[in-house]
């Protein structure tokens, strides 16, 4: 059986509330304490990197923000305290993939997974590292082929879903059509509410990927080799950058604020996405036609994992088609 989709409201945690230390016989406040600092709570993850290796970490949320260069908000997504819809997020260094149980953040060269008991979770460990280490050479860019392998096992298993809860609802339909009875009839409906949720979390998926393949600002973010690539074929002098006596890499135009400044390589990166998002909006023709061929790999995974979550989403409208559902 599934359960429906939860809703949750807000976006609290429990540990970001503080504690309050009372004083109950003089009835005042003595102290506060065990105040915990948004950002310092830990939690396990498992880092794959390009060669198949994979350990099981603990890293707190800022640590994550910082090497990964990503907001507090793109984390949200991936809090296993909440239930968010499914989302693909590009970012200068970073793709934040949530999908169904697999919660995680894709960079150049390393996936940081959200540990979990889950079964899919284990899955994708297991099969990610398998074709690491397998297919080294396989055309797609790192990063490519971790989102397709989210991709690949979301899809599978929600039409897995769909087809289970098809092959169960069909014999209750049939048998309805001959004889009506209340225990039929609140089967059925349990399975209208069952079928509404799972149409949901479908629908999402399949909208996330549209939304990629039609921004071509969008595919591009999420072109971390190419990125890093061209970030690294041009050195920080030709940005006009300087490096403080801390190793921070500063524009020289601005001395004033070292210490505020990005980092030379996501100045650079961001200049690149800048570069080629605005190629994409206003039509340049070399910009474009050079944008078109650094995404078309990743135009091409979208594509067929559109094609395959699409077929899912159709066979659950044939379900809520079928006349003596549609009239309970």
């Amino acid at each position: 059986m599934y359960n429906a989709m939860e809703e949750t409201q807000g976006e609290f945690y429990a540990s970001d509330l503080p504690e309050y230390d009372f004083n109950r016989q003089g009835n005042h406040r003595t102290g506060i304490t065990g105040l915990k600092k948004r950002g310092h709570v830990s939690r396990s993850w498992i880092k794959i990197d390009q060669d198949g290796n994979s350990e099981v970490v603990t890293l707190d949320k800022a640590t994550i923000m910082r090497d990964c260069s990503l907001p507090s908000r793109d984390l949200r997504l991936l809090d296993p305290m909440f239930i968010y819809p499914s989302s693909i997020l590009g970012r200068e260094m970073a793709i934040v993939v949530n999908l169904e149980q697999i919660r995680c953040i894709i960079t150049a060269d390393e996936v940081i997974l959200m540990n979990s008991l889950d079964g899919t979770v284990g899955r994708y460990r297991s099969q990610l590292c398998n074709r690491l280490r397998k297919e080294k050479s396989d055309d797609l860019p790192f990063e490519f082929r971790a989102l397709e392998l989210a991709l690949e096992l979301t899809c599978t298993s929600l039409d897995a879903q769909v087809n289970e809860l098809e092959m169960e609802i069909y014999p209750v339909l049939d048998e309805l059509a001959s004889s009506i009875s209340t225990l039929l009839l609140e089967r059925v409906r349990r399975f209208k509410g069952h079928l509404l949720a799972l149409t949901q979390r479908v629908q999402k998926v399949r909208d996330e990927i549209e939304h990629l393949m039609d921004d071509d600002g969008d595919m591009a973010e999420m072109c971390l080799t190419e990125k890093r690539r061209r970030s690294d074929a041009y050195p920080s002098s030709d940005f006009n950058l300087s490096r403080t006596s801390s190793g921070k890499v500063i524009s020289k135009s601005d001395s004033t604020s070292p210490e505020q400044s990005l980092s030379g390589l996501q100045m650079l990166r961001r200049t690149f996405s800048s570069s080629i998002g605005n190629s994409s909006k206003y039509g340049s023709s070399t910009s474009s036609s050079d944008n078109g061929e650094r995404i078309q790999p990743l135009e091409m995974l979208l594509e067929a994992y559109f094609i395959v979550i699409d077929n899912t989403l159709n066979t659950l409208s044939s379900v809520q088609e079928n006349r003596l559902y549609s009239e309970l």
